[in-house]
């Protein structure tokens, strides 16, 4: 795992432990996690059920305040944001990429990819726009609903929404999961393409060891914890490794 602590790196954790009331009991699903990740490159997250991949993520993207430590966007420290500082760093900064795309399906395709900025009242840079629908090969598309695309055509224009605001990082939750084969392929090689070609970084959680063998590394966590790393690993190694974690 890089070392944490130099501007090189689009988010960082540092010690970061989070946990959760049920009733009387602490849930601690993650547990004082340090990890880096440099700008331009693209990393899988990786565990069993329960190991902590989504409040990972969710603490990296500001979404969840960790319980101790610190997260580091840039060189932007979250934990002394307000809510309302962070809603604004998550709209200006972060990409988001879910399973379930999240478009809205009364807008058409540029709609929805300039949603964030007009949300932000940021006037559209059509070159920049032109360039991130032919990156995702959407361009003959602008004036289609979702409704009218499908399922990895949609997901396409999710990403392309994630990049319109040449955020520090995108974070993609199990973008494939509702995919099929060839679908989940094109989105994988898309967001393979952004880092090699546009120098964005990319944070995915996934449970597919394909999946995760497009990224550059994969980080394993196992019951809050930090379980090890494969750099530009094969699915067999991945597969192999998740098959043995928290034994």
């Amino acid at each position: 795992m890089p070392t944490v602590g130099t501007s090189s790196y689009a988010v960082r954790l540092d010690s970061v432990s989070k946990e959760y009331r049920s009733g009387k009991n602490a849930v601690r699903a993650l547990d004082a996690v340090t990890a880096g990740f440099p700008r331009g490159t693209f990393t899988a997250i990786m565990g069993p059920s329960g190991s902590g991949k989504s409040t990972f993520l969710n603490c990296a993207a500001g979404l969840d305040r960790p319980t101790s430590g610190r997260v580091v966007l840039g060189d932007t420290e979250l934990s002394s944001r307000s809510e309302t500082e962070l809603t604004e760093l998550r709209r200006d900064r972060i990409g988001f990429v879910f399973q379930a795309y999240n478009l809205l399906g009364s807008l058409n395709v540029e709609e929805n990819v300039t949603l964030p900025l007009r949300l932000a009242e940021r006037r559209i840079d059509r070159a920049f726009l032109r360039q991130v629908l032919t990156a995702v090969s959407l361009g003959e598309h602008l004036k289609r609903r979702p409704s009218e695309l499908s399922g990895g055509q949609q997901q396409r224009v999710a990403v392309a929404r994630a990049l319109i605001n040449h955020p520090d990082v995108v974070v993609a939750d199990e973008p494939t999961g509702a995919l099929d084969s060839r679908s989940s392929r094109q989105v994988l090689e898309l967001l393979r393409q952004i880092v090699d070609d546009m120098g964005q970084t990319v944070l995915m959680v996934t449970h597919d060891p394909v999946a995760a063998s497009y990224a550059d590394s994969v980080v394993f966590l196992a019951d809050g914890k930090l379980a090890g790393e494969l750099t530009r690993p094969t699915p067999e190694q991945v597969a192999a490794r998740v098959t043995h974690l928290g034994e």
